[in-house]
């Protein structure tokens, strides 16, 4: 049995926050905002997110295949949908996305909210106009399954939990067999600057495999932009060994981080988290990441 038929993996197509950018500084990591697909045995595909890397996780699929696949949308701000209208796969009929989401704190439904986002003058056409369909389901702080193809295909449990940001946002925690990811794309720090946890926050990391977590400010950053719904990087390796994690995917860059920055970051992390026996790496864009059963 190869590699890719006993584990759960899971590709990076968008590490950005907040805006994307572009630049020979930053090639190495990616300029592209949040998307991560995960590639599961006997299941259709199951993305985190629909920044702009959702259009180069879409140039991957089959082009003459059907798409039918799932997203975990943590919130509806710009830097997590915008990807959502170049979705290729939502240009053949027939194909259709299921997105779970928070339900927002402003406006009316999620689906209300993202048709009022992509339309005229906003964006050329609607979603309706796409020939693909796409259905939106509101979850929150609660537990749901994903079936696969067929009914002996072992299915993938999903928990989510609001966690602190700027407005109602999820976190999420997948479980297929005995692994388990989480994801915590845009994680407020306490504005105090102190490393206390919320509950769901803890519930959604605890034991996993995998933690994908916001990482965008170093300290001396997350002291002028406390309020603004993001951490520092030491918060995140605490939620992770608070947590008793396996790994932490440090996620989320900010737009100002450099390559260079990022890399001398990641392994400033990676030895802090060495000291508390947690692995640290930094995402970058293809980064796939094989978790064997």
């Amino acid at each position: 049995m190869g590699i890719g038929e006993q584990s759960l993996s899971l590709t990076f197509h968008g590490v950005r926050g907040s805006t994307p950018c572009h630049g020979r500084e930053i090639a190495r990591y990616g300029g592209n905002t949040s998307c991560v697909s995960f590639a599961v045995p006997g299941h259709d595909p199951v993305l985190c997110d629909l920044g702009t890397g959702l259009r180069y996780f879409g140039l991957g699929c089959d082009p003459d295949a059907v798409f039918q696949g799932t997203c975990l949308l943590s919130h509806l701000h710009w830097d997590h949908v915008q990807g959502l209208p170049f979705f290729s796969p939502l240009l053949r009929p027939g194909s259709h996305l299921t997105v779970y989401s928070p339900h927002p704190e402003h406006g009316g439904s999620v689906a209300e909210v993202m048709a009022d986002t992509i339309k005229p003058p906003l964006f050329p056409v609607t979603l309706e106009q796409l020939p693909g369909s796409i259905s939106f389901v509101e979850a929150t702080d609660t537990e749901f399954t994903l079936h696969g193809r067929h009914p002996e295909v072992e299915p993938i449990e999903v928990m989510t939990r609001l966690i602190p940001h700027v407005g109602a946002t999820s976190g999420y925690r997948l479980t297929w067999k005995n692994i388990s990811v989480s994801y915590l794309s845009d994680h407020q720090q306490p504005i105090d600057g102190s490393m206390t946890v919320t509950p769901g926050a803890l519930e959604l990391c605890s034991g996993a495999d995998v933690v994908i977590h916001d990482a965008q400010y170093t300290p001396e950053e997350f002291a002028t932009k406390r309020d603004w719904g993001h951490c520092s990087i030491e918060y995140a390796i605490n939620v992770a060994v608070q947590a008793k994690a396996r790994m932490l995917v440090l996620f989320h860059h900010d737009p100002a981080h450099h390559d260079d920055l990022v890399d001398e970051l990641a392994a400033e992390a990676a030895a802090q988290g060495r000291e508390c026996g947690l692995e640290v790496v930094a995402a970058f864009e293809g980064m796939t990441l094989h978790l064997p059963c």
